[in-house]
């Protein structure tokens, strides 16, 4: 299996105190450490072309993301949540090119499934307007790259994250040949994800109450989630990772453990397996508790690597 990342996703900084640091990653390439991850083939991650990056952002985007470049040691405010630093646009271009480069080596058979360890994460970022930590729409982008590139007819990307992906959603909205299925808190922010909201039929909302256990978000996937998109049928799944689902996520109140996250990445793989060659990619997202991000990152890879 493939592991995709690179350094210049540990210099983007969104300032001290701030959940969406460094540190995030540093946890999880340390979980990955481990000699059960001896295996992974571990490969840099290359930066997206401006080709790849307007397939979902018009040019005024990708120009505001690229240009906005403060001096060493400065940062600027894109909203309140969100900002950028000297290397925040070669980290938003690899974060990016994972994704893109993930799908080429899945699409060309030379590995089964891919997982991209970078940041600053991607599922926020609206076609023209960066937010919730999120600079450029990653999956999104991947899965753009898998029609465009790979003639890939439909593709399916499946978010567990705590949040609403809602620029993946605002960027599928009106593609019927893109499908996004989504279990996560509500009400929280973005305050979008409602189950009302379905794009052309394309758009697949879980909504989960405050305190959702491992029990019932294992329901929803396997009773809701993935037989829609097994009817769907894609040609490649991709995967938004955000483990701040878990109950010690200081951002959120859902109470997944390590084993919930293995478990639904193993059914997605097994649906892979029936629908699309078990062509999977795998983009990290969210999970802000340190710990339970490595612990938990380490369930999902080791269940993408076995399935």
């Amino acid at each position: 299996m493939l592991l995709l990342t690179h350094p210049a996703c540990l210099k983007h900084d969104n300032g001290p105190g701030h959940p969406e640091c460094p540190d995030r990653l540093r946890a999880v390439m340390q979980a990955l450490e481990a000699q059960e991850f001896s295996t992974l083939v571990r490969a840099s991650a290359p930066e997206a072309t401006r080709e790849q990056l307007l397939r979902v952002h018009p040019a005024d985007h990708v120009d505001r993301i690229l240009l906005t470049r403060p001096a060493e040691g400065q940062r600027i405010h894109l909203d309140a949540d969100t900002s950028v630093n000297a290397y925040s646009a070669e980290a938003a271009l690899r974060a990016a090119g994972a994704g893109v480069e993930a799908v080429d080596s899945v699409m060309r058979g030379e590995f089964p499934r891919a997982f991209c360890a970078v940041r600053p994460p991607g599922h926020h970022a609206e076609p023209d307007t960066p937010m919730g930590f999120c600079l450029f729409a990653n999956a999104a982008i991947a899965a753009r790259h898998a029609q465009a590139a790979h003639g890939v007819a439909r593709v399916a990307v499946l978010d567990f994250d705590v949040h609403h992906g809602n620029g993946t959603q605002a960027a599928f909205w009106d593609e019927p040949s893109l499908m996004l299925a989504s279990s996560h808190q509500m009400p929280l922010y973005p305050g979008t994800g409602g189950a009302s909201e379905t794009g052309r039929g394309n758009i697949l909302n879980a909504p989960l109450d405050p305190g959702t256990d491992g029990v019932w978000f294992r329901r929803i996937w396997e009773r809701e989630i993935l037989p829609a998109v097994e009817a769907f049928a894609p040609g490649l799944i991709i995967i938004s990772a955000g483990f701040d689902a878990h109950r010690a996520d200081p951002l959120a109140n859902l109470r997944l453990v390590e084993g919930d996250f293995a478990w639904v990445t193993g059914a997605i793989c097994d649906l892979a397996g029936r629908v699309c060659g078990g062509r999977v990619v795998s983009m990290l997202e969210g999970g802000y508790d340190l710990p339970a991000l490595g612990r938990s990152t380490a369930a999902h890879v080791r269940a993408l690597m076995h399935a």
